[in-house]
């Protein structure tokens, strides 16, 4: 699950944020979720658009997944938050 919300002031870089709660698993798991996330979100950055805070909730079933099913579901994320930032006329 992700959100994306578009600011006023586009003088600052993306922000992206990450909430994985221990419903994921033990730290151990949460902590391979946020760095495989993190990396998957740091070669996106630029198609997001400059002021754009994004969050990335990671749900249970993101421990099992392996790095390319997170991909595919980050990209299709990226791009339906883009087109819901688009389709509000930023």
């Amino acid at each position: 699950m992700a959100h994306s919300l578009p600011e006023a002031d586009d003088s600052h870089a993306v922000r992206v944020g990450f909430i994985v709660s221990k419903a994921v698993g033990n730290a151990v798991r949460r902590n391979r979720v946020k760095r495989r996330l993190r990396e998957l979100m740091r070669v996106r950055l630029d198609d997001l658009d400059p002021g754009s805070l994004f969050v990335v909730r990671a749900l249970p079933n993101a421990a099992e997944a392996d790095f390319g099913e997170l991909e595919t579901e980050v990209a299709m994320l990226i791009d339906k938050a883009l087109k819901k930032q688009r389709s509000r006329g930023r």
